[in-house]
């Protein structure tokens, strides 16, 4: 990882961070960076991580690792520069949460103290849902759904809404319900699609996928893992289309429906 030297720190980091942002001395690029400006790349950074860690390169892992850091401590500076909160301010919240949150670890929540006390899984994720809810409650929302945030892309979103619904009771009781369910909101879909109404064919559409979420999740599958599996498997399979095509000296868009399934049904065998 490194060429002998003593390996940097977490106050390193700090400070390379706080040379960054020098009025006079730092990167002109770090220095025009605000909370907003900067979510992009923490969001870019969260999803190259995700994909180092699918294709199991762990030393990319740790490189992708340091990069998201690297979003914490940016944004602790701006925090620390605006007099909002600091570094340190991070850690002793994250702390203070994970010792209030996992009572079974730590007794009393407290930090020396060990819980003497084993407990399931199951009876871990009731506790945890009671803390959260407490923990809405004391901000004032007390909604089960009220803190899942907007800003989650569309599939996570859909699977924390549906998890924290069946935390109270409100969820089909298998998967065989999910899958009748699936099959009348694609009868509805179909209808919307023979009315020709956009508005009603977006809203069906919306029903099956929020479904198939569903459906994902009773079948203990993650649905944004399992999505972003099938686009990589299409993906590698359409390449394959594109080489095989011109190795015979062909053009994708140059070939008709038939000979592109004739293309994709080889290359589905071969894989």
């Amino acid at each position: 990882m490194n060429s002998g030297r003593p390996l940097y720190g977490i106050a390193d980091l700090l400070q390379v961070m706080e040379r960054l942002r020098d009025p006079i001395s730092g990167c002109p690029w770090d220095k025009a960076q605000t909370f907003s400006s900067i979510v992009p790349s923490t969001l870019e950074e969260c999803y190259e991580l995700a994909a180092a860690i699918e294709e199991e390169d762990y030393p990319h892992v740790a490189e992708e690792l340091g990069d998201v850091l690297f979003q914490v401590v940016f944004y602790a500076q701006l925090g620390r520069e605006m007099d909002l909160f600091g570094f340190e301010d991070v850690v002793d919240t994250l702390v203070d949460k994970l010792l209030r949150r996992h009572p079974h670890v730590f007794q009393d929540g407290a930090l020396d103290k060990a819980a003497s006390k084993s407990v399931s899984v199951d009876e871990v994720m009731l506790s945890w849902e009671e803390i959260k809810q407490q923990e809405r409650e004391e901000k004032s929302q007390p909604g089960v759904l009220a803190d899942v945030p907007l800003a989650l892309p569309a599939l996570p979103r859909a699977q924390k809404l549906q998890k924290r619904a069946a935390g109270v009771g409100f969820d089909w009781s298998d998967a065989a319900g999910v899958l009748a369910k699936m099959q009348e909101e694609i009868a509805e879909l179909q209808a919307a699609v023979a009315e020709k109404s956009p508005e009603k064919i977006e809203d069906e559409m919306g029903d099956v996928l929020f479904t198939a979420v569903n459906l994902a999740r009773h079948l203990k599958v993650d649905a944004e893992a399992s999505l972003r599996r099938s686009s990589m498997k299409f993906e590698s399979r359409f390449g394959a289309m594109e080489r095989l095509a011109a190795e015979n000296g062909q053009q994708l868009e140059a070939l008709g429906s038939i000979a592109l399934d004739a293309l994709w049904n080889k290359v589905k065998l071969g894989s």
